[in-house]
């Protein structure tokens, strides 16, 4: 069980997979006023900088469920370095599906609602993790402005204009499932360069150690086509941000 060899790849150098750059995911944190002893579910956790530095920062306790090998390897490594081994569990698993035995306070998919079939899928997986008023997290791509064309669309990545809202209709599709919007960090361009632009180094260092390896043709089409394609189509059409909510 592992993710695409690209996204090992190409994503191998990142803490934080997703556009929040570590300042946002700080402010987020705070945003939360996460209290000391609060458990955690963080499905597709990535790396683990979330769980770890929220261990660190505030005293929460909790579990990571991601699918990729190396990923999570690096999330237990990280929270050793960050002293909060302790707090902190992360299992190398398919997280759709994933139902924690102890109901949590903070319930969260940053970035891959796919797990659930989509928002609305996800949301209905998370609820059954949370106790009474606690927080559900939803990291889901919005669009800045809407594509002209279908091909457009396909070029930011999404498989049609209709997979995305713009940013006031995905904040009202959460009232509409009995949410409040409780809080929200955004992406900004700068946080998605940070994403995207250093997969770049990643990939091109990767190449030069492993030229001979079967998968460095598709690493270096994708090195070479990157850049402009990211700059023309996502760094302009695509938000990115993660949404706390409530049931009401």
């Amino acid at each position: 069980m592992d993710i695409p060899r690209i996204f090992n790849i190409s994503e191998s150098a990142h803490r934080i997979h997703n556009p929040l750059t570590p300042e946002k995911l700080a402010t987020l944190g705070a945003a939360l006023r996460l209290k000391s002893g609060a458990r955690m579910l963080d499905l597709a956790s990535g790396s683990g900088e979330m769980l770890c530095t929220w261990a660190r920062d505030y005293g929460v306790m909790g579990t990571g469920i991601d699918m990729s090998q190396l990923f999570t390897e690096k999330a237990k490594l990280r929270a050793e370095e960050l002293g909060v081994a302790d707090q902190v569990k992360f299992i190398h698993g398919d997280a759709a599906g994933y139902v924690s035995d102890e109901k949590v306070g903070v319930a969260a998919c940053i970035g891959a609602t796919w797990i659930g079939g989509g928002v609305i899928g996800t949301i209905k997986l998370l609820e059954q993790s949370l106790h009474s008023g606690g927080i559900i997290l939803i990291g889901e791509p919005y669009w800045r402005q809407l594509p002209q064309t279908e091909d457009v669309a396909q070029k930011c990545l999404a498989g049609s204009i209709s997979d995305f809202l713009m940013l006031p209709e995905l904040l009202a599709s959460f009232g509409h499932l009995g949410y409040d919007v409780v809080e929200m960090v955004l992406a900004d361009q700068d946080s998605w360069d940070r994403y995207e632009a250093t997969k770049w180094l990643t990939m091109r260092r990767w190449l030069e150690a492993n030229a001979d390896d079967e998968f460095a043709k598709d690493v270096r089409a994708k090195l070479t086509s990157e850049p402009e394609r990211y700059t023309a189509y996502t760094r302009e059409y695509m938000g990115w941000g993660v949404f706390a909510l409530m049931l009401r």
